[in-house]
């Protein structure tokens, strides 16, 4: 069971990771027309990547609660802690970065065809999607290390 969960979090959340930190970068080159040719539907491809992994990700905390449950430590402070921190990393995920790529792509859209005046609402709505996307890797990198570290657990360091 444990290393379901393990192997559904690399396979699931790291292309997440992954697909959301490109994605203001090269949203913010396709609207200054520098992701032409094969790279400009780029973008698009990075926020479905996201979408289809959001999904896909259900399966993390699923098989991970499901292993505490058999090693009979869900009432662990670092698994709590950990559950908490995953429910506000998905919260994130959710309501915040796909919802902010899918406008940013949209306005991205208005700027490849002419619309110059959106430029500046690209620059700021990626720089704004860049930070959110940075606290959302750093939520995971911290539930990372409390499920290996597991401070306070008897079966942890």
């Amino acid at each position: 069971m444990l290393s379901v969960h393990v192997l559904a979090a690399i396979l699931a959340i790291g292309p997440v990771a992954v697909a959301a930190s490109m994605f203001p970068r090269l949203a913010r080159e396709r609207a200054a027309g520098g992701a032409g040719g094969r790279g400009a539907g780029l973008p698009r491809f990075l926020h479905r990547i996201c979408r289809v992994y959001t999904i896909v990700g259900i399966a993390v905390p699923a098989f991970g609660a499901a292993t505490a449950a058999q090693l009979g430590v869900l009432g662990d402070a670092w698994l709590i802690v950990s559950m908490i921190l995953t429910a506000v990393a998905a919260a994130i995920l959710t309501l915040v970065i796909l919802p902010g790529q899918r406008r940013l792509l949209t306005v991205v859209s208005a700027t490849v065809t002419g619309a110059e005046s959106a430029a500046a609402e690209v620059r700021s709505a990626a720089a704004r999607l860049a930070a959110l996307t940075g606290v959302f890797n750093l939520i995971w990198a911290v539930v990372v290390v409390l499920m290996i570290v597991r401070p306070g657990s008897t079966t942890g360091v």
